[in-house]
């Protein structure tokens, strides 16, 4: 499903090149639960924005669904983004003045699903992650695990067949982290792949297999 070739991206600061991939390749299978572990500054985001078509890669090649992406438009990748990825963030990324409910909306609203299919979606969504009582309630109503549960039942209401979480647990205390990676499983037993960016060894240990970055370059586990 997801295969990098040889990937690099190249930023310049302050005069300097810095390599935040270099020359990275990764093969994920459909249906995989991979983890992608290294330390801050290491290329972990990078490699996120460029599997969940939110950057382009300097140089090497990235093939999604047998198709390489760089062949693709603008408007094309944001049709893929709304797609076939859902992103969870460490941040949450919910929009502060809308409810539980409205976040989860926004993405069907892109795709222009009708009013019906939208209110079934977005109950299935929220009673998936345990907040349908709570669909009313803005995030700053929320506690931090509620905001990040709210953020993936807006990841998973357009049917993704990708998830990408980058530091899901980051923000959140060590019980509720716990309740979050269980969430995540499920997802995974459900048939979603899932690619979960971290820091933290425990919660890259919890995935079928591990990646380790570090200085922009990839090194694979060998698979369970």
């Amino acid at each position: 499903m997801i295969r990098l070739s040889d990937v690099s991206k190249i930023y310049h600061v302050g005069g300097q090149e810095v390599r935040a991939l270099d020359r990275a390749s990764l093969h994920i299978e459909q249906g995989e639960f991979v983890s992608v572990i290294g330390p801050s500054g290491s290329g972990k985001s990078t490699l996120m924005n460029i599997i969940g078509c939110l950057d382009v890669a300097d140089s090497g090649q990235y093939i999604l669904d047998g198709q390489p992406i760089e062949k693709y438009s603008e408007n094309e990748l944001a049709i893929i983004r709304n797609y076939k990825i859902g992103f969870v963030f460490q941040g949450f990324n919910l929009i502060s003045r809308l409810t539980a409910w409205a976040n989860v909306e926004l993405p069907l609203i892109y795709q222009g699903v009708g009013i019906n299919e939208r209110k079934e979606r977005i109950a299935y969504a929220l009673q998936k992650v345990e907040l349908y009582e709570r669909r009313n309630h803005r995030p700053s109503e929320l506690s931090g695990g509620q905001q990040q549960r709210v953020a993936i039942a807006r990841a998973l209401v357009t049917n993704p067949s990708i998830v990408l979480a980058d530091e899901p647990t980051g923000n959140l205390d060590s019980k509720t982290g716990v309740e979050i990676m269980t969430l995540f499983h499920e997802i995974h037993e459900n048939g979603n792949t899932i690619v979960l960016i971290t820091h933290d060894n425990h919660v890259a240990e919890q995935a079928q297999r591990r990646v380790h970055i570090l200085d922009g370059r990839v090194r694979e586990e060998a698979r369970a």
